[in-house]
């Protein structure tokens, strides 16, 4: 169990560094459409904001979970790996958009209730993004150490 709980730390330390990748490039992208007059014209830009920083920090996270977190299956090739990893994230990274547009689109932008307690940029920016992305992160932890990590 200690093991286990050490394991799941180090999954934590190496997903709040990875988050910290996805949100800063999640919210230099929603900046940069909103200062170009994108966000006008296409009213979901959040979610290729949300594309973009995903997709880079998944690099991050291969790299460190490797590292810090999970043993290595020795019958396993890396190339083999990291598809696995990337289709697991992909797999993630769908969940992950599905949580931004039902939290903000179906839920917030109808609920006039919830827009009385939350401003929209707390709406999409914090609240939101954190839900999903504590949601995405439950989901990698389980189907990583199922398909990815060495069994004892």
């Amino acid at each position: 169990m200690n093991k286990l709980m050490a394991q799941i730390a180090k999954f934590g330390l190496v997903g709040v560094i990875c988050f910290i990748i996805d949100y800063v490039i999640y919210r230099g992208a929603n900046l940069i459409f909103e200062a170009t007059g994108i966000a006008a014209a296409f009213p979901q830009y959040y979610l290729i904001s949300g594309l973009l920083g995903f997709s880079i920090s998944v690099v991050a996270n291969y790299i460190l979970s490797f590292k810090f977190v999970f043993e290595r299956k020795e019958d396993l090739s890396r190339k083999k790996e990291f598809v696995i990893f990337l289709v697991l994230s992909i797999i993630g990274m769908g969940i992950n958009e599905l949580c931004l547009y039902v939290g903000y689109d179906l839920i917030y932008r109808n609920w006039p209730w919830l827009q009385s307690i939350m401003n929209d940029h707390i709406a999409k920016d914090y609240f939101f993004k954190f839900a999903a992305t504590g949601v995405v992160m439950v989901y990698n932890f389980i189907t990583r150490k199922i398909f990815l990590e060495k069994k004892d």
